[in-house]
Formats: structure tokens, sequence, C-alpha cells
């Protein structure tokens, strides 16, 4: 049938049409606006408020770090940031230059009336002119901020709201800023509190502080930057419709929260006691590559000190003071003879270098110390009878496969038959390499691994890297033989010393940590490090033969450890070829070479040896060859007995005399001055002290040693009963190099003066002496105490 009315059928589809058009372009709208006001609706937000709104960020006070004792290391002052407002600095000048000009009517028509201090001066004065007084402000500002006038000009002329001129202004500078515009009722420069970091310590612990400055940041200023840098506050602004910020006034500031405070297990007479003893033996031993040293509690994993020498100032922390790092890297280039481009080149590579903390992010070979792993493990599996196994040594070993033989550092006729003691004590090489094959490579591996050595430590200081060694599959026999005497490894200074920690403190591999606690600024502990152990490597068994074992050695060699009076010590010294640092030289008889060979010279101990409490790791990574002085008991101990000698008592650590040295204690001398003459004589002879007594009267007038001065107990107190002249009690102190106890006592005792003794044991055969106190030559009062260092001049590993 035929539509009798096409028009309203096709008025009637143009509807649908319409309709359904409109239906999607609803939709379409509808779905936009859920997704802007629903879905995206912070984004947008954000836009909205960006058109109506401007902000600055202000830096929050960041929270400081202190040592064990509460000692400042780390602290931010407050400073400002001086900003100017080019806009309104526009609108102030011509503020003031309306000021002027009324002002220069008002003048020409008799009207104004000066309002004079009491020197007779317009105490409302205003300049000559607009153009001089904007003279004086840029000169002003760029004097004042250390910049330039073009700077100041550029920053006035710029179409923005915001210029910082200058960050880090102190206090006073920002006040005369201030007075000076304000005495003109300029709105448009104007300060920002800000924060400044500073270290009052300067070097002190510098590798393990580290500094923080724009992007760069390393050590705690980094690994506990979310806990230091707190919350940054806000400055909103208003803007006008065609988003220009409305003067500086109409804002809302909204104030930054302060950062946490950071308390350190390191202690900073510690630190600084192994700063300084790691200074001297670089200097004397002119170590190339720096040194580093770590004191911590073996039971723990707190770590007391930990210092890398030469360190840098944090206050300065891109200058290069310490020239050996430059002559390293050009020693690394073959350049011999460099320039001032060179140094200007490679001073980036420098500073890095400085910068690093030597205890975790560089890897060296352990040497001998490592040997004391290797018994751990032999122990634990009962591959060696530590009672009856004997090692033979000739002064060298052949493995089979491989070329040359590996030598002892005691060459032929090396060390004969011993025991396992005896080879631990005399750290010998093939007796190791034998106890290396009992072992075997796969448990050698496992115990590698165990130990942590391919693994980082933990510690909670950024960069750690781990060590290396050749896997179970790439191990050959020759490998297994010279990772045992710790030849063929690298490891980290903090993966050896944990590792050693896990030998003696009953079997437990500890993550070390430097931070005790965090604390925010109301005072509540945020964090709290604590004892964590990561595994147990060996049994408390194996462990308590450990300690044993390691106190025989520095018993029976004294010479090559530390030996203090009064405390039980164990130990263990390392010498190794550091072929890591000759890996550019191709053929492995340009790496034997001995005029590119470098060592390092390292040593751990503990105390009390039957329950340490303290243990010390000390290296130094490349000491100068002379003298054999690159070796670790030549080294390494020496300092290490000197940082304990003044670490013990600090600590509180009383000593415990056994009797031999009861006998050789050395005798504090008492006040006498002041008492009768029969008095002091009877005090002395009770004490079985030697005297002379020097005038005629009855009456100790002065003494010498002084009060509380140590002198050996065979020493002299010298008791002067009339007034003398000071010039009559002097004597020249002898030279004493070389000679043994029996004749030093002699000529000391002839001299007329006293003296004290330190390192080897003056009962030990051989021992001579290796350095005194106080130069030949000099001049000092008679009984003056000369501090002796006795040394076996034999070498040991």
């Amino acid at each position: 049938m035929i539509n009798p009315n096409p028009s309203n059928a096709m008025r009637f589809r143009s509807k649908i049409v319409m309709t359904a058009a409109f239906s999607v372009l609803f939709a379409a709208v509808a779905g936009n606006f859920f997704k802007i006001s629903v879905l995206n609706n912070k984004k947008y937000q954000n836009m909205a408020n960006d058109q109506h709104f401007g902000s600055v960020s202000i830096s929050a006070h960041r929270g400081s770090i202190y040592d064990s004792k509460g000692v400042a290391l780390a602290k931010s002052a407050t400073v400002y940031k001086i900003f100017i407002d080019p806009k309104s600095f526009k609108e102030d000048l011509d503020t003031l230059d309306k000021l002027i000009k009324k002002r220069a009517l008002d003048i020409a028509n008799g009207t104004y009336t000066p309002a004079l201090d009491e020197n007779g001066v317009d105490k409302k004065q205003l300049p000559a002119s607009i153009d001089e007084f904007k003279t004086e402000a840029v000169n002003f500002l760029a004097i004042k901020l250390g910049i330039t006038a073009e700077e100041v000009l550029q920053a006035i002329e710029q179409d923005s709201q915001y210029i910082v001129l200058q960050e880090q202004v102190e206090k006073p500078i920002a006040d005369e800023i201030d007075d000076f515009f304000n005495e003109y009722g300029f709105v448009s420069v104007r300060n920002e509190e800000d924060t400044k970091r500073y270290y009052p310590q300067k070097d002190l612990a510098a590798s393990v502080i580290g500094f923080t400055t724009g992007n760069i940041s390393y050590g705690i200023e980094s690994s506990y930057n979310e806990y230091l840098s707190g919350v940054d506050g806000r400055t909103i602004s208003a803007v006008d419709s065609n988003g220009n910020a409305l003067p500086y006034k109409y804002s809302k500031t909204y104030e930054a929260k302060e950062g946490d405070d950071v308390y350190l297990t390191i202690d900073r007479e510690i630190q600084y006691i192994l700063e300084k003893n790691l200074q001297k033996m670089v200097q004397d031993h002119k170590v190339k590559n720096r040194a580093c040293a770590i004191l911590m509690d073996p039971k723990t994993g707190a770590v007391y000190g930990m210092a890398t020498y030469p360190s840098f100032d944090l206050n300065e922390p891109f200058k290069v003071s310490d020239q050996t790092i430059f002559e390293k890297i050009f020693a690394e280039k073959n350049i011999t003879e460099p320039t001032g481009k060179d140094f200007k080149d490679y001073t980036p590579e420098a500073r890095e270098r400085m910068w690093k903390n030597k205890c975790i992010t560089e890897t060296y070979e352990p040497g001998s110390v490592y040997k004391v792993i290797t018994s751990s493990a032999a122990i634990e599996e009962n591959v060696i009878d530590i009672e009856h196994d004997s090692f033979y040594c000739e002064g060298y070993k052949k493995i089979t496969g491989h070329i040359a033989n590996i030598e002892c550092w005691k060459r032929a006729p090396g060390h004969g038959m011993q025991s396992f003691q005896e080879a631990l004590t005399n750290s010998c090489n093939p007796a190791f390499m034998d106890i290396g094959m009992k072992l075997g490579d796969e448990k050698f591996c496992y115990y590698f691994d165990a130990f942590g050595f391919r693994e980082p430590t933990g510690i909670d200081l950024p960069a750690e890297v781990s060590g290396n060694n050749k896997t179970l599959e790439e191990m050959e026999l020759v490998d297994l033989a010279v990772s045992s005497f710790g030849q063929c490894e690298t490891i980290t200074p903090m993966e050896m010393i944990t590792a050693c920690c896990a030998s003696i403190n009953g079997g437990y591999l500890l993550q070390p940590y430097v931070v005790d606690k965090v604390v925010d600024s109301d005072g509540n502990v945020v964090l709290k490090n604590e004892r964590t152990v990561r595994r147990q490597v060996i049994s408390e068994d194996t462990s308590a033969k450990m300690r044993n074992a390691l106190y025989q050695v520095v018993t029976g060699n004294g010479a090559g450890n530390v030996n203090i009076k009064g405390y039980a010590i164990g130990g263990k010294s390392g010498t190794s070829q550091r072929l890591s640092e000759t890996s550019r030289y191709e053929s492995i008889k340009e790496k034997e070479n001995d005029a590119i060979q470098e060592y390092g010279a390292s040593y751990v101990c503990f105390t009390p040896a039957d329950d340490p409490e303290l243990i010390l790791f000390v290296m130094a990574d490349m000491p100068d060859k002379e003298n054999d002085g690159y070796y670790g008991s030549k080294c390494a101990v020496p300092t290490a007995r000197d940082i304990l000698t003044e670490v013990l008592p600090y600590l509180g650590k009383s000593p415990e005399y056994n009797e031999q040295e009861l006998k050789n204690l050395d005798i504090k001398v008492p006040l006498l001055k002041g008492a009768s003459i029969d008095d002091a004589i009877k005090t002395l002879d009770g004490m079985g002290v030697r005297y002379e007594k020097i005038g005629n009267g009855i009456e100790v007038v002065d003494q010498s040693p002084m009060t509380g001065k140590s002198i050996a107990k065979d020493g002299c107190v010298y008791l002067y009963t009339e007034k003398v002249n000071y010039a009559d009690t002097l004597v020249m102190v002898p030279y004493l190099y070389g000679c043994s106890p029996s004749v030093a006592n002699q000529i000391i005792n002839g001299s007329g003066l006293n003296y004290t003794s330190k390192g080897a044991s003056i009962e030990r055969e051989g021992a001579t002496v290796n350095s005194q106190s106080i130069q030949e030559g000099k001049m000092v009062p008679r009984g003056t105490t000369i501090e002796l260092e006795f040394m076996v001049n034999e070498i040991s590993d």
C-alpha cells in the first residue's frame, strides 16, 4: 500500500535520526563530564588551582645527626632565601617616584616640614631621583649577595612575580636587606627562612656521615634521608584572572615539618682515635690507596667506629685535599708528568673516590686473615683434627696442573712439621693449602657464601658492594689452593670483620649497623636498630675453638700481634698481593713483577679472648714496600695496638694482669711533693721503687717524674729537697734504636731517665727498640719517662 503522505514519514525518520544523534552527543558530554568531575577530579582540580594560585616550596629544617653520646655531627642552621617580585618592584618604584616628586614640589612651595633627629638630619630622607635609588639598590644587593649587578638587573626585568636572587644567606645580611627596603616601604624584596647544612666535626667520620648538596648525597645523609629530610612547607599566593600573581602579601604559608634526628652507634672519641692512628700509619708507611679501620661489638653488630683515611671536610666536600688520590689515578692512566689540565680533567673522578667509604665500597684480597675462615670451616666439617693432625711446610707447594710452585711467605726451608695451632700461628700458606684440599672445593664455596662474602652485609649505609670468588663450576685446584689462604677472592673490609665476628661470637653472622635510633621532634623514637642474625654459620663449639686458637696465635707470636698488658687478645694478621690492582696488565709475568706489585696489610683482633666484646679490623692498602713495611704484622698490627691501648681505658675496660705481667708491671708515681723526705722515702720503699735524694732539705719541694707518670719496675724517682735551677736538672735523651731491653735499661738508668715499654714483651728473645717517644738529643728534666716500642725483627705474615 502506498503511503498517502510521504512528507510525514520523512519527518518521522528525521526525528528519529536527530534524537539518536543528540542522544549520542549527550552521552559523550555526560561521559566526559563524569571523567572530568569524578575520575580525573584531582588532576583538573590541580589545573584549576594552578590558574588561581601560585605556590613556592619552603625547605623543611633537616634533622640532626648525633654520635652515641649526643655530640652533634651534622646540623642545620637557619639561613634565608632572598627573592624579588619584579612586577611588584616596578609598582614600588612608581610609588617611591611619586613620593620623591611630591616632596620636591612641597619643598619648592615651602610646604614641607622635615622631621629632624637630634643631629638636625631629616628622619624621612628620600633619594634624589628614582634612577639614583634603582642604581643604589642594584649595587647594594649585588654586594650583599655576592652576585653581579647585571644579575640583579636581569631579575628586575623579568616578567614574573618570584625570582630568587640568592640562597643560604646568613641572618645579619638578610636583616640589612630588609632594613634597606623597609625604609622606603618596599614589599617586593623579601626573604624566606631556609636551612643550611653544616658539620661541626669537619672531616671526622666523613665517609660515614656523608653530605647532602643539591641532588648529591652520601652516607647517612643519603640512607636515612627519608627521616632526616622532613616535609617541606609551601607558600600559596593568589593570582588574578590573567594568571598574574597578586602582591606577595596576599599569600598563605603552610609551615614545614622538621626532620627527625638520627643517633649513631659511633662514638666521636673512638672515631677520633681510629682516624688519628690511621693518619700516622698512612704517613709512616706512605700508603698509596688509603687505609681503613672498623671497631664494633661482635655480639650485636653495632659499629663503634668506622674510619677511612685520608678523609675530607664535609663543609667543603668538593675540595680534593689528598694528592695521593690523584697520584693513584695518574698511575692507573700511565700519566707520568701530569699537567694542570690533567688535574682538572680527573678532579670529578678524584672526588668520587674521596667520597667513597673504603670499608664498604672497595674490595681487596684479604690474605692470611682469611685463614680464620678456612680454619672455621675445616673444624666445623671435621676434616681436620686440631689436636693431632700435622702439616709439613718446605717453603713452597706444588699444585697439580699449575706451572709454578706456590710459595710460603717464609721461603725454603719453610716451617717444617707443624701442628694446626703452629700452622695458624706461623700463618703457613702450604699448611692452609692442605687444609683447603681437605675441605674440598664444594665445601669451600659453601662456606664462602655462608660467611656472607658473596653478598652485601646489609649495613645501613648506601653503595655497599659485595665480594667475589670463583664459583664451584669455575674453581680449579689452584684456585682452591690460593683461596684457602685468602689470595684469590676479593672482599670488602666490612665483610671480613662480620665473618670474623661469626667465627668468634658463637657462629652467628650478624647484620652490622651504624644508626642506633631515629627520634622525631617530639622526642618519640620512630626507629630502633637492634641485633639482627642473618644465619648461624658454625657451631658454638667450633667458635669456642677458634677463639682459643686465635688467642694462642697472639701469645705464641707476640712480636707479630697486638700485645697489651692486662688484656687477653686474639688476632690474626694478613699480607696479600693486590693482584686485582694489576688487572690492567695482561700476562701473569707482568702481574707478578715485583716492581709493580702492591700489597694489602691487615689485622683483625678481639678482646676479651674468651668472651669478645670488641673486635677491631685495620687495613693499609698499598703501603710502601721499603724494609718489608708492607707486612700486616709490621704495618697494621702497631696501629691496631695503639688504637686498643687508647680505646680500652676509654670504654672502662679494666686490665687483668697475669703472673708474668705482674712481675713486669709499670709503676705509677705517687704524689710526693710537699711531704717530708722521710715520709716520701717510706712510701717509695713500700712500693719497691728506687729513689735519689737531691739537696739537704727535710721536705720534698719537687719530684721527677711528676705524679701519675709511669715508670718501669726498676726505674728511679728523683726527690728535690731544695729549689734548684731548672737548667741544672736537664739531661740528654740517648739514641736507643736497636737496643735490647737490658741494654736500653742500662743506658736509660745511666742517663738519669726512666722508661716504659710497649709492643713485644721485653722477655721475648730478639726484642729490640723499634721507636722511642722522645727524640734522641733532646734535653729533658732528669727522671723523665720515655716510652719505648719493642719489636722482634722477624717477618711475620
